[in-house]
C-alpha cells in the first residue's frame, strides 16, 4: 500500500512539475500577458518586452505553441509575416496568471525585505 501512495505522489509531482515548469521560466508569463491584448507579430512582442533576445523569444514562443497555449499564424508574404495569439487553453490560464501577478505586486516589498535580511546557513566543511 505504501508503494502505491509513493507512486501516486511521484506521479502528481511529475504532472505538476511538467506543466508548471513552463511558467517558472523568465519569459513565458510576460509573453502570455502581451498576447492577452490580441494577435501580435514577433517583432512587436519583442519590442514590448524589451530585454528579451530574439533567440529566447523564438524559443519561448515555440514552447508555448508546443503546449497548446498559443497559436502561430504564418502569412504567405515576402518576407513571411508570422503572428501569435492565445488559444482557448492559453486564455484559460490568464485568470490564474493575473492572480499570481497581483500577489507579486502586493508582496514585492515584503519579498525584497526578506531577501535583504536573509542569512544563508554556513556551508558544510569539505571532507
Amino acid at each position: 500500500m505504501r508503494a502505491r501512495q509513493q507512486d501516486a505522489g511521484e506521479i502528481e509531482r511529475c504532472v505538476v512539475r511538467n506543466v508548471l515548469d513552463r511558467f517558472s521560466d523568465r519569459w513565458s508569463v510576460l509573453v502570455l500577458c502581451q498576447l492577452e491584448e490580441g494577435t501580435l507579430r514577433f517583432s512587436l512582442i519583442r519590442a514590448r518586452i524589451g530585454d528579451i533576445s530574439q533567440r529566447m523569444l523564438a524559443r519561448t514562443l515555440q514552447r508555448l505553441a508546443q503546449d497548446g497555449l498559443i497559436a502561430r499564424h504564418m502569412h504567405a508574404t515576402v518576407p513571411p509575416a508570422v503572428e501569435y495569439s492565445l488559444t482557448a487553453l492559453g486564455r484559460s490560464l490568464l485568470g490564474p496568471l493575473h492572480s499570481m501577478i497581483q500577489w507579486a505586486e502586493a508582496n514585492e516589498a515584503k519579498v525584497h525585505a526578506a531577501r535583504a535580511v536573509y542569512v544563508a546557513p554556513p556551508r558544510a566543511a569539505a571532507r
